[in-house]
């Protein structure tokens, strides 16, 4: 079941899709879960196995400012 906020759980105002961007050198990208601890890595600093990346998307009030988050792969940059 995919759940998509209408209403602000805190005020009731009205919930705007988004996402929240991470800088990779010159590259703006979606942030991401990834599943499990996080490794590290010798040369990236952490190990990051692509098939257990999961997008981010997030919504946030229009009146409020709250947040609330949902990783799945319909988030993904189109």
């Amino acid at each position: 079941m995919t759940h998509t906020p209408e209403r602000c759980p805190k005020c009731n105002g009205a919930m705007v899709q988004g996402f929240i961007f991470e800088f990779d050198g010159f590259q703006r990208k979606v942030s991401s879960w990834v599943e499990g601890a996080p490794e590290k890595s010798f040369l990236l600093n952490t190990k990051v196995p692509k098939d257990k990346i999961v997008p981010i998307g997030t919504y946030r009030c229009s009146t409020c400012g709250f947040l609330e988050s949902y990783a799945r792969d319909e988030f993904a940059a189109q």
